[in-house]
């Protein structure tokens, strides 16, 4: 989820911050505090960071490591290419040797009797056979156990009207104002959210869209929904609409997601909030749990012409959104299903892996400042031969919170009605109760405040898990010391958890800094990447993460831009072993204004499909433009670069020229 500059501007648009300025008023510890109270207590970097800038840019745990890995290893990095030249311009830029062909653009058809793409006259009927808006998690799903042919699952997370729209921005007296939405526009930003499933074939070293696919399949803020798991039919999710309180309409600002080892689709809810206006009635029930999600915020007018979106209408609303939606992909007929054993947050993704025990283990982050990691064990087991029997898991498990301890040590605390706080006394009444108010149940349990928990992705090959931080401007000087010196943190950092004993249904584990973000050459910032790290190689804002089928961590951004940073958002490899531990290199480079999502390798390694959001939404602070970016006025036209056509976010297929596998 992306920190847009635009929109003082465009206030229709998903509004500046849309993470939230933290809604989380418990006195738990932050991972600030945590991780000045475990530095300190080793007595790393002691007296001022000014002693060498060797101590101020590269942190004592950096040190140590390379240090250790070098007597063992001496393999160097495990990624080989050229990097690419940091910066901000109008196009998009990869490695020397590769090629980056836009496979899927919004408004492309993606389903049979699609019109082709106009801007000019959109509507809801077309953008629901067309790719949709802001593309973020991709996915890839093999068919017949192919890297060449399979399925390409896409969220699209939200909308930017003021780059979508013609005539909606008009300049008055000197001043650049957005209008109100109609209707019609309305009901095409509902069609342009939710997923694309689309079939996806490689022909001469080329990918290309099979738009006849049969399993082809666009999802929207209007596709009927069921509701399982243990916070079905509860009475705080009935509605005039629903009254089984198992039946919902639609699926919203779906941030990143995941591929389950079944093969079916997940989409993850993320801020929710800003889809809502209006006011409770007076002293209703469910005021103090949506000011814990930032409820109403009211960037969306889709209220103005949907009941669903007024909370003085349908005070139950929001209780319905905020949850992980499971998709089969092979038929699609099928109702995705909102899958309420997982928890409801602002959920940035649910990535997973198959433990020693046959169970699945879900790793999620809670994308706001200072809320929470969770992890869901499956209470059953997968069965690799038995698609039919998997089906469910996602219904029945146990979702922890995670803790973080000073002395490098964590725990899983257990989310289960009953168990500790978690009981009528605490106003938790049911495991409904605590799945549907899931921060508040984390802040009770003592969970540890994080800096904006973005992708959490295990590893297979080393059997680590890596949660991407990407910033906490709200943390107060209070919480500095030496090793921590990140007041007003902007650039986030890495965290990489071992589960105890490699199992990843351990209920505790230990952690480390992997990375310290941001530039390594200003001391007072305080970035822990390896010496051997270039001026391209840093990155800010860590967002989503993929690791490729020989272990590899690579990382997008999210907030990186030329007053910032100097740079646009990118894709960067980051070594986590040997020698070349906390060494990142640029690969990919998006257009100004936009984000870097995804990212997803095919099994074989030989492509990889990366999102570019929301392109030219902003551009005043680069000097290729230097002013507001808007659908008449845009700070670039990317990818087709027509002067008739607007600005499209789209899906990009990198592969090596002549083939084989990336970075190697």
């Amino acid at each position: 989820m992306n920190e847009h500059t635009s929109q003082k501007i465009f206030p229709t648009t998903q509004l500046e911050d849309a993470d939230g300025d933290g809604h989380n008023t418990s006195i738990n510890p932050t991972m600030g505090e945590i991780i000045g109270k475990r530095f300190s207590r080793r007595n790393f970097l002691q007296g001022s960071l000014a002693v060498s800038a060797i101590a101020a840019t590269v942190s004592p745990v950096a040190l140590m490591s390379a240090d250790e890995a070098r007597a063992q290893d001496k393999s160097g990095s495990a990624f080989k290419f050229t990097e690419v030249e940091a910066g901000v311009d109008a196009s998009h830029h990869v490695a020397d040797g590769y090629d980056a062909d836009i496979l899927l653009r919004w408004g492309d058809a993606v389903l049979p009797g699609a019109p082709k793409f106009d801007p000019t006259k959109q509507t809801a009927d077309a953008q629901s056979k067309q790719f949709g808006y802001n593309n973020d998690y991709v996915g890839y799903i093999p068919l017949e156990g192919s890297s060449e042919h399979g399925l390409l699952v896409v969220n699209h997370e939200y909308t930017n009207p003021h780059l979508m729209f013609p005539g909606l921005v008009k300049v008055v007296d000197g001043k650049i104002k957005q209008g109100a939405l109609s209707k019609e526009q309305v009901d095409v930003e509902m069609a342009a959210h939710g997923g694309t499933i689309v079939e996806i074939r490689k022909a001469g070293g080329k990918w290309q869209v099979v738009t006849d696919g049969k399993y082809n399949r666009r999802i929207t803020a209007n596709t009927p929904m069921e509701i399982t798991g243990p916070a079905a039919g509860n009475d705080r999710l009935k509605t005039n609409v629903d009254a089984t309180g198992t039946r919902a309409i639609g699926t919203i600002n779906n941030c990143a997601g995941g591929v389950t080892p079944w093969g079916t689709y997940i989409m993850a809810e993320e801020n929710f909030h800003g889809y809502f206006s209006g006011k409770l009635p007076e002293g209703h029930k469910e005021a103090a749990n949506y000011k814990r999600y930032g409820v109403p915020e009211g960037s969306y007018e889709w209220a103005n012409f949907y009941d669903r979106y007024d909370l003085a209408k349908e005070p139950n609303e929001p209780n319905r959104f905020g949850w992980i939606v499971e998709v089969d992909v092979m038929d699609p007929a099928s109702t995705p299903k909102k899958r309420t054993a997982l928890g409801r947050t602002k959920h940035e993704g649910a990535e997973s892996i198959v433990a020693k025990n046959g169970k699945v283990v879900f790793y999620l982050g809670d994308d706001e400042r200072f809320d929470y990691v969770y992890k869901f064990v499956t209470e059953g087991t997968f069965k690799p031969n038995d698609r039919a029997a998997n089906m469910n898991l996602l219904d029945n498990g146990t979702l922890y919170v995670a803790k973080f301890n000073e002395d490098g040590t964590m725990q899983w605390l257990p989310m289960v009605h009953g168990q500790g706080p978690l009981t009528a006394a605490n106003g938790f009444n049911s495991q409904a109760d605590v799945l549907i108010e899931c921060r508040r149940a984390g802040d009770v349990l003592g969970a540890t405040k994080m800096d904006r928990p973005e992708d959490v992705q295990p590893n297979g090959v080393n059997g680590k898990v890596y949660v991407m931080l990407t910033n906490n401007t709200r943390r107060k000087a209070d919480q500095v010391n030496a090793a921590n010196p990140r007041a007003e943190n902007a650039f986030g950092h890495i965290i990489e958890i071992a589960e105890n004993d490699g199992d990843f249904t351990a209920t505790s584990g230990k952690w480390e800094v992997l990375l310290k973000c941001g530039d390594p050459s200003v001391a007072a910032v305080g970035a822990t990447f390896s010496t051997e790290t270039t001026k391209n190689g840093w990155f800010g804002m860590p967002d989503n993460c993929a690791v490729d089928s020989a272990g590899r961590l690579w990382v997008s951004t999210d907030g990186n831009n030329n007053k910032a940073t100097g740079r646009t958002d990118g894709l960067w490899a980051v070594d986590t072993e040997g020698e070349a531990r906390a060494t990142s290199k640029l690969f990919f480079r998006v257009p100004v204004g936009a984000e870097m999502c995804g990212p997803l390798f095919t099994p074989d390694d030989q492509t990889a499909f990366v999102a570019v959001q929301h392109p030219a939404d902003g551009g005043e602070d680069w000097s290729g433009h230097g002013r507001p970016s808007y659908y008449e006025d845009l700070s670039t036209r990317w990818p087709d670069f027509k002067p008739d056509m607007p600005v499209r976010p789209a899906v990009v297929a990198i592969t090596k020229v002549g083939g084989g596998k990336i970075a190697v």
